[in-house]
C-alpha cells in the first residue's frame, strides 16, 4: 500500500479517517536537532534512517490531512531540565492554531514538574509524552511521583517510550516503568512502540486497567529486521484489542506512512480489530 491508497483503505473499514496518538511536531530548532541525530543513525543504530517527511510544517500538515489523519497530538519531549514548561506552552499554542491537533504536554524530573503539569492539565492538555531513553532519567524518582499521581487522577494518557529499542537506556525496559505502575495502578499509560523489544513484558502490563500500547513503528519491515515481534504474541494483540492504539512516529519514519497500516493488516486480526486500533481506541483516549 502507498500513501495515496490510505483513504480508500480506511473507507473500506467504514471509518471516517484515522486517529494517530504518536505524531511529532516540535519547535524548529528542536526538530532540526532530532533530524540531525537521525542523519547519524548508522552510527547510533547501525542502520540508515532517512526522514521520509522532511518537509515544512505546512507540508507535513497537508500530508496528514491527505492521509485522513483526523486527530493527532504534537508530541514534545525534553532531553534536559528547564525545557518542559516551554515545550508545553509551544504545544498548546500549536494545537490551538492547528485543526485536528490535540493539546499535548511533557515533563522532566525537576522541582517544578508537578506545578507545570498541573497548569497544563488546567489549561486543557489531553495527552503527555515522556522518553526515558532520550531524557535518561529514572521514572521512579521522587520528583515525578506527584506528577504520575496527577495524571492518574485526571485519567489523561501519557505516551511513554520505556522499551529498550532502538537502543537501550539506563532506565528503559519493563522494570522502572513497572514500578511506577505498581505505585499508580490507575495510570493511563500508553507504552510506545508496543514496548519493543520487550514486547511480552510490556503487553503483560495490560493487566492494569488503563494501560495501552501504541503500534508506532512496530511490525513494519524496517523494525522487523532489527527487533522482530514474536509470532506467538500475535494472539495477545487480539486479546487486548481495546488496548492497542495506532501510532506512527510521523514525520520521523524511514518509510511511507502507509507501511504502518499495511503492517497491521498483515496480522490478519480482522476488520473489527483494525477499526478499534485505527480509530475507536485513539478517539476514546483523546476524548474525541
Amino acid at each position: 500500500m502507498r500513501d495515496s491508497e490510505v483513504p480508500a483503505w480506511w473507507r473500506r473499514l467504514g471509518l471516517d479517517g484515522l486517529v494517530d496518538v504518536h505524531v511529532h511536531f516540535l519547535p524548529d530548532r528542536v526538530l532540526n536537532a532530532v533530524w540531525a541525530y537521525f542523519d547519524q543513525a548508522s552510527e547510533h543504530y547501525g542502520t540508515e534512517w532517512p526522514i521520509t517527511y522532511r518537509t515544512s510544517v505546512e507540508e507535513r500538515l497537508k500530508t496528514l490531512d491527505s492521509l485522513g489523519v483526523r486527530a493527532f497530538p504534537a508530541l514534545v519531549y525534553p532531553h534536559k531540565p528547564g525545557m518542559a514548561a516551554g515545550l508545553n506552552s509551544w504545544a498548546r499554542d500549536f494545537a490551538t492554531a492547528t485543526p485536528g491537533c490535540v493539546s499535548s504536554g511533557t515533563f522532566f524530573p525537576e522541582p517544578d514538574a508537578a506545578d507545570y503539569v498541573r497548569t497544563a492539565l488546567e489549561l486543557g492538555t489531553r495527552i503527555f509524552k515522556v522518553h526515558l531513553q532520550v531524557g535518561d532519567y529514572d521514572p521512579r524518582t521522587g520528583e515525578l511521583d506527584e506528577v504520575w499521581g496527577l495524571l492518574a487522577e485526571a485519567a489523561v494518557p501519557v505516551v511513554i517510550h520505556c522499551g529498550s529499542g532502538p537502543i537501550p537506556g539506563r532506565h528503559t525496559g519493563p522494570g522502572p516503568i513497572g514500578e511506577v505502575l505498581r505505585r499508580h495502578p490507575a495510570l493511563t499509560a500508553v507504552i510506545a512502540h508496543l514496548g519493543m523489544p520487550e514486547y511480552a513484558e510490556h503487553l503483560a502490563f495490560t493487566s492494569y486497567p488503563n494501560v495501552h500500547l501504541d503500534t508506532t513503528m512496530a511490525l513494519t519491515p524496517f523494525t522487523e529486521k532489527l527487533m522482530p515481534f514474536p509470532r506467538d504474541l500475535i494472539p495477545r494483540l487480539a486479546d487486548v484489542q481495546d488496548r492497542i492504539v495506532l501510532g506512527s512516529d510521523f514525520p520521523n519514519i524511514p518509510y511511507e506512512y502507509a507501511v504502518q497500516l499495511s503492517s497491521l493488516e498483515t496480522l490478519d486480526l480482522g476488520d473489527a480489530w483494525l477499526r478499534a486500533v485505527c480509530w475507536e481506541n485513539g478517539a476514546r483516549l483523546l476524548g474525541l
